[in-house]
């Protein structure tokens, strides 16, 4: 299982995605951490059981153990706060963003690694659950950070990358299986 297996299995009418897997490793502005971590958070957060198994593995070999288990928290706390935050942000009344969520979240006061890794992986997240208040707050708080906007960039596109992949691969897998 691993990144090599994920790649070889997309479809040539996708090779652009294969492409740009590639391009992640090649010259990414991230931190291996970074990079490992937004991988991870992005294929928990993309609800995939291929992309997930192919990644995780070689995940938890390029993180340390303290990092991929605050990458897997991360995903789950942005998986509660993704849909909270965006269903509040979408409702016409303005109300509910004066309430108290009643929802604890521990982990945004110790994520378990450095607070710009942690920032990009709820980004990363945020962006594959395409909640806009989530990826406003993330983003504020990395550009106040003083990370440049390319890097901020280099994670929504991995996540775009990775839910792109996710999605081919488990159509692909549908479309194989015998029709009944």
């Amino acid at each position: 299982m691993s990144l090599d297996a994920l790649k070889s299995a997309i479809p040539d009418h996708a090779r652009d995605l294969r492409r740009n897997l590639d391009s992640v490793f090649d010259g990414s502005r991230l931190t291996a951490q970074q990079l490992w971590g937004t991988l991870l958070v992005t294929a928990i957060a993309s609800r995939s059981p291929i992309v997930l198994r192919e990644l995780a593995l070689e995940a938890q070999a390029n993180l340390s153990p303290e990092a991929y288990r605050a990458a897997r928290s991360t995903a789950a706390t942005m998986a509660l706060n993704n849909v909270f935050f965006r269903t509040r942000h979408l409702l016409s009344d303005q109300e509910y963003g004066r309430l108290r969520s009643g929802l604890r979240m521990n982990l945004l006061a110790d994520p378990g690694v450095g607070r710009t890794d942690h920032e990009l992986w709820c980004l990363a997240v945020s962006a594959v659950n395409a909640c806009g208040a989530c990826l406003d707050s993330h983003e504020q708080a990395l550009r106040g950070a003083g990370v440049d906007r390319e890097t901020v960039q280099e994670a929504f596109r991995i996540a775009s990358l990775i839910q792109a992949v996710a999605v081919t691969l488990d159509a692909e897998a549908v479309l194989a299986e015998p029709a009944e």
